[in-house]
């Protein structure tokens, strides 16, 4: 079968390009799907108690027009608007979010730690060369030691030395010593900082009801259990694992780069291939708990940098919408997020347990309340975050413009491997400017590639 536009993976980046080709009239596409449905790391499930849960804490916000007007259009008015209200757990205590623009709701001895810290003569003042370094000569010693490095590192499951920073932008708040004691002497809150201050999020069927919707209006162009298999870049022809054969024009794969190049691709070179294996991610492990009961909390997710729980952060789900809940307004969903590598191994067979333990031990449940959870829910997902190692830019600027030559592009939050531009808004728009490319001749804005200099030829074969 022969396909203008072929189409790896129905998640967001997937339907983004399937929805924009279609109103662009170009109708020769089909996206294939390895799995029975739609979502991708954006998809959510029912457990058997009724309880709706998502692959990690997903919250609905936007940079874009075009993916604030796509979700109105599949939601309709089916759709719950919050005010952020998020904090970080320190100290047996809380600290809204960002936690370095709050310090006066620590302990007074802690918060002179970190205004301490911040003082210029407390602070490296040499340009910084990696993530950690970056820490250290922004923040001080105070809030790298208590927060920022402890946080940083039960997300990203990676030493902060083996990080870039300039991939930080919006993620990170950046503080001032004079706004830090403004707030402090002032006793002023300062809780407004960053995108996602306002959110929206279905009324039901979580955050993947939005794409289920999007692949329903795709109808039989969405194959569902079509897994790609083997890609022959010079014959533009794509084998699944179930059979099918398929040619095309221009493919886009919207699966981990990494196993496009190391599994997928026939003929890749020693530069392209030790390029793919120089991408670096974690893997999540995410934990649904039900429990029975509410309680007076309008927290929607917190932040965990201490040692007292394994996730890094938790999510009061059913503040997102009550129908996540088993029983609406009578039960909490409670969902957590571990993550897990090589530099920070973690037995997955034992984490629900102590997740239900981390619970307990920061007050999220009280120890009754063991013989009240409803319900327990998992998964493990192997690609959580890719992360932004310091030789991340040398590998895509290897890797892309190769693919892009020979009609290959790849695309989303694996596919591109920018965490800077993988939000959910970010990686629908990479396919919606991908398909504007394909048809149009514009060009991508969300998703580019650098050219960078490869220092000692560090992707030559051997």
């Amino acid at each position: 079968m022969h396909v203008k536009n072929l189409i790896i993976g129905a998640g967001p980046t997937g339907l983004g390009a399937a929805r924009r080709l279609a109103e662009l009239d170009e109708n020769d596409f089909l996206v294939l799907e390895r799995s029975g449905h739609a979502g991708g790391l954006a998809a959510s499930f029912r457990d058997g108690a009724g309880f709706t849960w998502d692959i990690g804490g997903h919250v609905v916000f936007s940079h874009y027009e075009y993916f604030d007007r796509l979700v109105e259009d599949v939601l309709g008015d089916e759709f719950l608007e919050h005010e952020r209200i998020a904090r970080v757990r320190m100290a047996g205590g809380w600290v809204d979010y960002p936690f370095q623009n709050n310090l006066r709701q620590l302990p007074p001895e802690l918060a002179w730690q970190c205004v301490r810290g911040l003082l210029p003569e407390n602070r490296p003042q040499a340009k910084p060369r990696n993530f950690g370094q970056w820490i250290d000569h922004v923040f001080g010693p105070g809030i790298a030691r208590l927060f920022m490095r402890p946080y940083n590192f039960k997300v990203w499951a990676t030493p902060p030395e083996e990080m870039a920073f300039d991939w930080i932008g919006e993620r990170v708040s950046v503080v001032e010593l004079a706004g830090v004691l403004e707030n402090l002497v002032l006793g002023r809150a300062d809780a407004a900082w960053g995108p996602n201050r306002t959110f929206r999020f279905p009324l039901a069927g979580g955050t993947g009801e939005i794409f289920r919707r999007m692949a329903d209006r795709l109808g039989g162009r969405v194959r569902y259990n079509e897994t790609a298999w083997k890609i022959d870049a010079a014959k533009k022809l794509l084998l699944t694992r179930e059979g099918g054969t398929y040619t095309y024009d221009n493919l886009l794969s919207t699966g981990p780069l990494d196993k496009l190049v190391l599994e997928l691709l026939d003929a890749c070179g020693g530069e392209l291939r030790n390029a793919a294996r120089a991408l670096a991610h974690n893997s999540v492990y995410v934990a649904g708990v039900g429990v029975d009961g509410l309680r007076n909390d309008p927290t929607c997710w917190m932040y965990f940098p201490e040692d007292a729980a394994p996730f890094y952060r938790l999510t009061n789900f059913h503040n997102y919408s009550p129908r996540n809940a088993g029983r609406p307004g009578a039960s909490r969903a409670l969902m957590a997020e571990t993550s897990f590598s090589e530099h920070k191994p973690e037995d997955t067979a034992k984490l629900m347990d102590k997740t239900i333990d981390g619970l307990v031990n920061t007050t999220m449940m009280h120890g009754e309340e063991r013989a009240k959870v409803l319900s327990t829910w998992e998964t493990t997902v192997e690609y959580g975050y890719p992360v932004p190692t310091l030789e991340r830019d040398a590998a895509l600027s290897v890797l892309q413009p190769w693919l892009a030559a020979r009609n290959i592009f790849s695309r989303g939050r694996f596919g591109g491997w920018k965490y800077e531009v993988a939000n959910m808004d970010h990686s629908v728009m990479q396919g919606v400017e991908w398909a504007e490319r394909m048809v149009l001749g514009t060009a991508e804005r969300t998703y580019t590639v650098e050219e960078h200099e490869r220092c000692n030829n560090v992707f030559r074969a051997a």
